[in-house]
């Protein structure tokens, strides 16, 4: 692939730069990856300070890369990132895809429930319910609790994917669409479970598994280099000073055995203070809410409503113009043409915009073509449009009585010279309201272009309203710029629709 760093020279190339570019995602939260509460341009999350500490022992600096979390190994066949780290689970498949470091956490699954819910207070209630009615357990689409529901439960649970962690938890909590538990990564639990007093741990924690860093198959000395700085965080105690400030450090991890004093012995468990004697500042979930959330967190919205605006007044004349040209092709070109023009419309119309974004930004480099995020996020959302701005203008086109085409004809014009000064004129106007609506309907579609890592609004909404807690005031705030984008839009065309209504009356 034309993207990807040889495997002799990713190691070369990340000293030469000076950074180690390490992939996660933000909306996940803590206590992986989150901007602090107190600062919201800093991140925090053990992963941030392993990274830290990993770029460190390579001679580099960290710089992180967000991206969305189900698509990270494909940025790394981008190369986009040289590694990711967050909270991806060792399997097989993995590692028979990508490098797998050694791990440097090692989790379990914490089954939850309500504290009120006297019917699930064991795994055996999961297995034989009291009341015979399977259990409706949230997980995290594609996570190590959903696989694991699946293999030992196939038929006595009804498993609920949701996309958020937190989100499964609230959900429980709410008792959402009668959802009876969640099974959450430990990890996860132990982060946030003072921000969810009504759900309780249910029984022993199971299902034990490994986060790995991945990186390129073929990128062996960077692999090996990252298992020697992974190891010396564990031998040296800073793995667990890190794990301890988030209170995830625990008898699991400990028995893994590696930690060595300063002498070089073997410390065994008397790890209760770092190497100075003072006890870690404790990292836990802090909710955010009111005024403060909007003053701290506000700014962020705004800055991502720009890249809304952005997307869209760049995609959208380019959609026009596209619209403009398959409509004119399918209308007046030779049949041959006309049915490419065809074709076209009813495959980009056919097929959903995530698959399209996908297909610009993810296969395009498996044949050398890689496009920049943005500009992939503009011309995926411009040829979408594009079909809808065809079958617009193939209307208005048609809407123009045939009688003017042959009286421009008749005084000498050439066809594409009576459609450029009489007929496009006059099919212009009458599109404009419906290319208006499309507009707007072009602003709210660019959320879907976070699955290729381009921030905008609604992911940014969903980043700082996880890591907060502040759902409804950044929601409502989030839906304030919305409008604020849309609105005027939604003004012009009604203007527009009622002066066309007039002309057509006088």
């Amino acid at each position: 692939m034309a993207a990807r760093c040889s495997a002799d020279d990713t190691l070369d190339k990340i000293r030469q730069r000076g950074t180690l570019i390490w992939g996660a995602d933000q909306e996940g939260g803590g206590p992986f990856v989150l901007p602090s509460a107190d600062d919201p341009n800093r991140l925090i999350g053990f992963e941030v300070e392993l990274a830290d500490y990993i770029a460190a022992q390579l001679g580099v600096k960290a710089e992180f890369y967000q991206g969305q979390w189900d698509k990270l190994p494909d940025l790394l066949g981008r190369g986009d990132i040289d590694i990711v780290l967050n909270g991806y689970e060792w399997t097989p498949q993995r590692a028979t895809e990508l490098g797998t470091s050694i791990p440097y956490y090692i989790y379990e699954l914490q089954l939850l429930g309500r504290k009120g819910d006297a019917s699930l207070r064991s795994w055996t209630d999961v297995e034989t319910p009291p009341d015979g009615r399977k259990k409706r357990i949230a997980v995290l689409g594609g996570s190590a609790a959903q696989q694991y529901l699946e293999e030992h439960f196939p038929t006595q649970v009804e498993i609920v994917n949701f996309d958020g962690a937190t989100d499964a938890m609230r959900g429980v909590e709410l008792s959402l669409d009668g959802l009876d538990g969640n099974l959450q990564d430990g990890p996860v639990w132990t982060y946030f479970q003072d921000g969810f007093p009504e759900l309780v741990g249910v029984g022993d924690p199971v299902g034990r598994g490994y986060y790995v860093a991945l990186m390129r198959k073929e990128d062996q000395r960077l692999l090996s280099e990252i298992n020697r700085a992974i190891l010396s965080a564990l031998q040296d105690g800073s793995l667990r000073q890190i794990l301890a400030k988030y209170r995830i450090w625990n008898a699991v991890q400990s028995r893994r055995a590696l930690e060595v004093g300063s002498d070089g012995s073997f410390v065994g468990d008397d790890v209760r203070t770092d190497a100075s004697g003072a006890t870690q500042p404790l990292e836990t979930y802090k909710a955010v809410r009111g005024w403060k959330v909007i003053r701290q967190r506000g700014g962020f919205l705004i800055a991502a409503a720009a890249v809304t605006v952005a997307l869209a007044i760049v995609a959208m004349p380019l959609a026009v113009f596209v619209g403009l040209l398959i409509s004119l092709v399918r209308l007046y070109g030779p049949r041959w043409l006309s049915w490419l023009a065809v074709g076209y419309i009813e495959l980009v119309r056919g097929t959903p915009l995530v698959l399209q974004l996908y297909v610009i930004f993810f296969l395009l480099p498996e044949i050398g073509l890689s496009i920049h995020a943005f500009w992939a996020g503009v011309l995926g959302l411009a040829l979408n449009y594009s079909a809808y701005e065809a079958e617009i203008y193939r209307a208005g086109l048609q809407a123009i009585p045939r009688g003017q085409m042959e009286a421009a004809l008749s005084l000498g014009m050439s066809r594409w010279m009576a459609l450029r000064r009489v007929i496009l004129p006059q099919a212009t106007r009458l599109v404009i309201p419906p290319v208006t609506n499309d507009f707007i309907a072009l602003f709210k579609d660019t959320a879907v272009c976070s699955v290729i890592t381009v921030v905008e609004l609604s992911k940014q909404y969903y980043i700082h309203a996880r890591s907060t807690g502040a759902v409804i005031e950044l929601g409502i705030l989030t839906a304030i710029l919305y409008l604020a984008m849309s609105y005027p839009l939604s003004l012009l065309a009604g203007r527009l629709e009622r002066r066309m209504k007039q002309e057509r009356h006088t």
